[in-house]
């Protein structure tokens, strides 16, 4: 007898894994609330692990799949909102039923950020602390230095390596 295992559970898991801090920040951008998006990410993995097999037939991006399907849940939410009549933005547009302003889907924005982040991870402690505090917070690397009590020579040592993995391990190409 042989017995064969379902191989969905660790398909979740790279799923999850993957896409779900991109999902989180796209849908908590079109729904403004953090505790709803994770409904709809939550509804939206649910939903992947229904459809293993379109989902992993190679018929295009999982992570666009992904991100079509919380989309149209956000939206399906926001119209069933408007619907009973819950105020998405200020209470004088509430009354007249009139949106405060449109939200421009920006999911390349969010997709981008998101890797940025998983790019930064790579990173370690050191060199991502340098990194953020010479590229983010925009200080030099004699500031830096000052702040952390390293030499500066150091702080451009970890700069250097730190922009190298990032360029070495970039997702999307420069264009």
């Amino acid at each position: 007898m042989t017995v064969t295992t379902d191989p969905r559970p660790q398909q979740l898991d790279d799923l999850v894994t993957e896409h779900a801090n991109a999902l989180l920040s796209y849908v908590r951008t079109l729904v403004g609330d953090h505790h709803l998006a994770e409904d709809i990410v939550q509804e939206t993995l649910i939903r992947a692990w229904r459809h293993t097999e379109r989902l992993f037939g190679n018929e295009g991006s999982v992570r666009g799949w992904l991100l079509t399907v919380a989309r149209n849940l956000a939206i399906d939410w926001l119209r069933s909102a408007a619907n009973r009549h819950e105020s998405l933005a200020g209470p004088d547009h509430a009354e007249r039923g009139v949106p405060d302003r449109a939200v421009p889907d920006h999911a390349e924005q969010v997709v981008a950020t998101a890797e940025v982040t998983t790019l930064l991870r790579r990173l370690s402690t050191e060199h991502r602390t340098v990194l953020l505090h010479t590229t983010m917070a925009g200080r030099t690397a004699l500031e830096t230095a000052q702040i952390l009590g390293v030499p500066v020579g150091t702080i451009k040592s970890r700069q250097h390596y730190a922009l190298n993995v990032l360029r070495k391990a970039r997702i999307r190409p420069e264009r």
